[in-house]
């Protein structure tokens, strides 16, 4: 796969979750997970930026803008923990409405693991300029 746009893949930091309800992740599994998907999208050519939130929608936008700075985001991908929990969903609406702001054109794409983003990137990465 060419580099065709750069990619901005927004997720939850592993230290953010409550993992109460996943009675078989913790942060440490999460964390080797989330690497190995980083590792697996770039080694498949894609350029990523990755970006890890907290679940403050103020602190969030700060550190979205932070990571995209002065370059242009052709795609993003959400992460399950981003997008998914009720409780996440301001947070969500922050982060797209943030993105369609400072990148007019943009896509989006989503995953429901780290072991789906790449294809969540290539049902979106070919199509964008």
């Amino acid at each position: 796969m060419m580099n065709v746009a750069k990619i901005l893949m927004v997720g939850l930091h592993p230290n953010a979750i409550d993992y109460s309800p996943y009675p078989d992740l913790d942060e440490a599994t999460l964390s080797a997970r989330i690497e190995q998907g980083l590792a697996a999208v770039r080694a498949a050519g894609f350029d990523a930026e990755h970006c890890l939130v907290g679940v403050d929608p103020d602190e969030a936008e700060k550190t979205v803008r932070a990571v995209v700075g002065e370059d242009s985001v052709a795609l993003a991908m959400f992460g399950a923990g981003v997008r998914m929990a009720a409780e996440h969903t301001v947070l969500f609406e922050r982060l797209i409405n943030l993105l369609v702001a400072q990148a007019p054109g943009i896509r989006f794409c989503f995953n429901t693991s780290p072991e789906t983003t790449i294809d969540a990137l290539r049902r979106w990465a070919p199509q964008v300029s």
